[in-house]
């Protein structure tokens, strides 16, 4: 038997419940994973909470992981026992010490990248990729504002589009991770709680605006964020960790300068097996020429994935959070 994160009933940390789960052989097309290492992101809060369907009850949360074939089923041809592999990637299980995957969903690990480190790149990773490379395609000549610099796409984004030549301004919650976003390629971090975002973009923009907004925060900052782009600018909406953002009349685009707005997913990106080997080949190209450093700034047992719920709803973390089977 394999020892699982399981949800009976959607709600807070505390109805994730360890357990005992039986995992079975691979079928057709089919790879079964022993986990070393499983990636924390909000999106495990939002399927928790049933924000987003989880297509069931029992469930057994998490999109994100890294470890080792154990076995393979008929017709899998890329992949073979003993390879190490990781994913980003529907369907949910990734909370369990094994799991059966899709063989067309996952990806192999190159050599000098550790389980961990894969583990905690692969959603956040891919997901800066589509954000900067084919949402909005951000280069030399652009400014961008990104919502959470500090978090674990934050890092990763903030890296990226310095490596592509943009300005970046990031918003942060304290000091400390204003740091830590300045350490990680934002030009400049704006701490949200002294400081005014729109102001203070205003302020560096010198009244322009910024070509593009990144918001993963939602609810309480996707007015701000619509103030801050220039006219015609680009507002991309990736995420909602304070809540969900209210009806907004569209209207609303046309008055702020004919703004464009998107609310993409990583999932609709990578949806065929070359977008998401194009997207993990590029994610493993930069973290090799040292463009972008993946850090894992904290782990937590599996069997304790409540606690790390908690510090990540209660913005307790920086970076990466990886959980141990």
């Amino acid at each position: 038997m394999t020892m699982a994160i399981r949800v009976h009933e959607t709600g807070g940390p505390e109805v994730l419940k360890w357990e005992e789960i039986e995992v079975g052989a691979p079928g057709p097309d089919e790879i079964r994973v022993r986990h070393s290492a499983v990636g924390l992101n909000f999106i495990d809060v939002y399927f928790r909470t049933g924000l987003y369907p989880s297509g069931g009850s029992p469930f057994v949360p998490g999109v994100e992981g890294a470890g080792v074939v154990e076995a393979v089923g008929a017709d899998v041809a890329e992949l073979c026992v003993g390879d190490r592999v990781a994913y980003a990637a529907r369907p949910l299980g990734a909370y369990a010490q094994e799991r059966l995957m899709p063989a067309s969903l996952v990806v192999k690990i190159p050599t000098g990248v550790d389980d961990q480190c894969a583990a905690a790149m692969m959603l956040k990773g891919m997901t800066a990729e589509y954000l900067l490379r084919r949402t909005f395609k951000v280069g030399s000549d652009h400014t961008i504002l990104f919502h959470a610099a500090a978090g674990g796409v934050g890092l990763i984004a903030c890296q990226w589009a310095k490596a592509l030549g943009a300005t970046v301004i990031g918003t942060v919650g304290s000091e400390e991770k204003a740091a830590l976003a300045s350490a990680h390629g934002c030009d400049h971090p704006i701490n949200y709680s002294r400081e005014n975002v729109v102001d203070r973009v205003a302020e560096l923009t010198e009244g322009r605006g910024v070509d593009v907004v990144y918001d993963s925060v939602g609810k309480d900052t996707f007015m701000a964020s619509l103030d801050c782009l220039k006219p015609l600018g680009f507002m991309v909406s990736f995420g909602q960790s304070s809540g969900p953002i209210e009806p907004v009349d569209i209207g609303l685009l046309a008055a702020k300068g004919s703004l464009f707005l998107t609310r993409p997913t990583l999932f609709s990106y990578n949806a065929e097996r070359a977008q998401l080997v194009e997207s993990a080949g590029a994610l493993f190209d930069v973290v090799a020429a040292g463009k972008v450093r993946v850090e894992v700034n904290q782990t937590f047992e599996l069997a304790n994935a409540a606690d790390a719920h908690r510090a990540l709803e209660g913005r307790q973390t920086t970076g990466s959070t990886v959980l141990l089977p």
